[in-house]
């Protein structure tokens, strides 16, 4: 008798153990989807922060004192500046996620993202180095530069732009001998290859005084409404001095209608820039190129 009900129980397992698998398997997916999902949005989720005097300080002796000399024969500190830019901007405090770039001799062009409500909107981009001429701890080159974009990423990761916002952090523009022309061009093709820009922002040079400079090549890019009282517009004959290098105008010779924003013109090949600049000075500023993204981006 036994051994008949075992022989009884044996097709109803059969039947009852693949279904129970295909169940379990069936909520597993589920829960997997779900945390996917929460991965995603957690991912997603920005916290801004105000444009705030102490913060611009700290970053900018961070920069300019603690990283110092930032370029390939300083690769290290190059790198810390690197990761400076992800710890800022990534997932464990501001929230973005910041996408690393293979760039020219081993080092990242990173890029956050604010995505627009209208994804084939033309995108406002802001372009910055984070790299220091050779001998030089380059305070305007470029560190007050990135603590603006900086700040300005951090002021802007809550708002729902209609125009997406990229920000772009370059390793090479300052350094006379590194590859700036292949990291113009990786900027150039990263550009191209989304819709059509309505503007790109050179941000340089952000600590001589509180109200921007705007220059381009291309005076038709300058948009000089959603420019109106943040400073002035001139010409890039006037602002790039000597034989400097120019990010915005090497972009606008590689097509792009690229825009200078600084608080002063280019500083000359023997001009010293080791000065931790006045944080209250480049938070000023700072407010005004915030402002100018979010007339940008409307």
């Amino acid at each position: 008798m036994a051994s008949g009900k075992k022989f009884k129980v044996v097709p109803w397992l059969l039947v009852i153990l693949p279904a129970w698998l295909i169940v379990s398997a069936c909520f597993a997916l589920v829960k997997y989807f779900e945390n996917e999902k929460k991965t995603e949005a957690e991912a997603e989720k920005r916290f801004s922060q105000s444009v705030s005097i102490p913060l611009i300080a700290d970053d900018l002796r961070k920069i300019i004192e603690v990283i110092g000399e930032r370029n390939s024969a300083r690769p290290g500190q190059l790198q810390s500046a690197a990761a400076m830019i992800q710890g800022l901007l990534g997932p464990s405090n501001t929230g973005y996620e910041v996408k690393s770039i293979d760039g020219p001799a081993g080092f990242p062009i990173l890029q956050a993202t604010i995505p627009g409500a209208d994804e084939k909107a033309a995108a406002v981009w802001l372009v910055t180095s984070y790299d220091s001429p050779v001998g030089s701890r380059g305070a305007e080159k470029n560190a007050t530069g990135l603590a603006a974009t900086l700040a300005t990423a951090q002021a802007l990761a809550n708002s729902s732009p209609l125009h997406s916002i990229h920000f772009l952090f370059l390793p090479h523009a300052n350094e006379t001998d590194s590859p700036i022309i292949e990291t113009a061009l990786a900027t150039v093709n990263l550009i191209k290859a989304a819709p059509n820009p309505k503007a790109i922002l050179c941000i340089e040079a952000m600590g001589e005084a509180e109200t921007l400079i705007l220059s381009s090549r291309d005076t038709e890019a300058l948009p000089t409404t959603e420019f109106e009282g943040l400073g002035q517009v001139l010409g890039a004959e006037v602002v790039c001095l000597g034989d400097d290098f120019d990010l915005a105008s090497k972009l606008f010779e590689m097509g792009l209608p690229a825009l200078r924003v600084a608080t002063r013109p280019m500083l000359l090949p023997d001009e010293k820039d080791d000065n931790l600049p006045f944080a209250p000075t480049v938070a000023s500023s700072t407010g005004r190129l915030i402002e100018l993204v979010e007339r940008l981006s409307r």
